[in-house]
């Protein structure tokens, strides 16, 4: 039996009906192709938008830097930083010039101060001679009645040249003949003058600690203690410390002490290095690794006569731990022996694939 529609504009026969079916069809796969297509733009609309949103932020950010907030030093600082910088301490110095007026100068209550406390036993006494006048009136005070007493500190040191001469005996052996004589303490030579250790520990402080020339070094203490020297003693003072540390085997200490912290920092910087006698600066990239935990109760200084790799990875080998660095490449081959690498928090505005978040890279 054949249908016919009974619908007017419909069509009657079966072929019409699967051929507007499969019309129908092909428009509905056609939309929804298109849909698809749709969606898909729109998400990588979204995403694109999202990372303007945070590259416009980080820009913002980096716009706001200045000496005060970065390590950018003030003389690269925009006119527009230094300026900002200037109205926020104008507004801050007012601030507190107002509030000041409401508080009593000095420590307010319930800070912990840092004055120093009254020795109990103080090397010696002196006694001031009493008032001749009242602070009052005026009048003299000769023949009056004493009403007690207050003190008053005073905290300073008294450098002077302290000579200690060793005695070293000599025996004659009864067998050769032999004459041996005592050895001297540790620094001193047989017939020789030396310096001491408070000497030589001004000098390492000064040289070694305090970026100190060596001339102006020799100087400051001839000033400071009375003892001339000369700028030879003071540069080779972070030598001979040098020498007695690894003697006594600081390195594999310091190995041991830093292979038991948790997390570790290391960061290289240049050094220059001048030739001995020449003075004219060494050849190749000499560099210094900086490595300390968290904290800073221990620091440890490596040199290397260049910022490969290899010399970084071959330092830091006892290390297992959590590693913080900043993006250069020689840190990332370590990934494998450390329980993870950090990025230092003051190097991830130059990784633009970390906006606004610290990169926590896991081994394995």
């Amino acid at each position: 039996m054949r249908l016919v529609s009974d619908e007017p504009g419909l069509p009657g026969g079966g072929g019409e009906q699967r051929e507007l079916l499969a019309r129908l069809r092909a428009a509905v796969e056609a939309k929804d192709t298109e849909v698809r297509v749709l969606r898909a733009e729109l998400s990588s609309a979204a995403e694109r938008e999202r990372r303007l949103e945070l590259r416009l932020a980080e820009l913002e950010r980096r716009l706001g830097m200045d000496s005060s907030n970065s390590g950018t030093p003030s003389s690269k600082e925009p006119i527009g930083a230094r300026e900002r910088r200037k109205a926020e301490r104008k507004n801050r110095d007012a601030s507190e010039r107002e509030r000041r007026k409401d508080r009593k100068r000095g420590g307010q209550p319930g800070h912990p101060g840092a004055g120093l406390s009254r020795d109990p036993d103080p090397n010696e006494r002196e006694a001031a001679n009493p008032p001749a006048e009242c602070s009052g009136c005026g009048s003299s005070l000769a023949g009056a009645e004493a009403a007690g007493s207050k003190w008053a500190q005073v905290w300073d040191v008294r450098i002077s040249r302290w000579v200690t001469e060793w005695l070293l005996p000599s025996l004659l052996c009864p067998c050769c003949g032999k004459l041996t004589t005592a050895d001297p303490p540790p620094g001193a030579h047989p017939g020789t003058i030396s310096y001491g250790a408070g000497i030589n520990g001004a000098a390492v402080l000064l040289s070694g600690y305090g970026n100190v020339p060596s001339e102006r070094a020799a100087r400051l203490i001839g000033m400071l203690l009375g003892i001339g020297v000369s700028p030879g003693f003071a540069d080779r003072a972070s030598a001979r410390l040098d020498e007695k540390l690894q003697a006594a085997g600081f390195d594999y200490a310091m190995q041991a002490a830093l292979a038991g912290e948790p997390v570790l920092g290391a960061d290289e910087t240049p050094v220059n290095v001048l030739a001995r006698g020449t003075g004219e600066p060494e050849q190749g990239a000499p560099h210094v690794l900086i490595v300390r935990p968290p904290g800073g109760k221990l620091t440890w200084l490596r040199a290397m006569s260049s910022r490969r790799a290899a010399a970084i990875t071959a330092i830091l080998s006892f290390f297992t731990g959590i590693l913080i660095t900043d993006g250069y490449s020689a840190y990332q081959q370590m990934l494998g022996d450390l329980a993870g690498i950090q990025q230092c928090a003051a190097h991830y505005p130059e990784n633009p694939l970390m906006p606004g978040c610290l990169e926590f890279a896991l081994a394995g």
